[in-house]
């Protein structure tokens, strides 16, 4: 399930990036591409960190 949830927050970064992207020649342009990217680099560092078991 950790998976899943990993994916479903990097698609849902790349939405938020791309609507950014969209926006961009604003300073809330940036800062939703930003808050965007974060979600991506987040959910990828999440599908990299090993789960623990009990």
């Amino acid at each position: 399930m950790k998976a899943t949830t990993s994916w479903i927050v990097i698609a849902v970064g790349a939405a938020v990036s791309g609507i950014g992207y969209t926006l961009l020649p604003s300073n809330f342009g940036a800062g939703v591409l930003g808050f965007g990217l974060a979600h991506v680099v987040l959910g990828a560092l999440d599908l990299l960190r090993p789960s623990v078991r009990q």
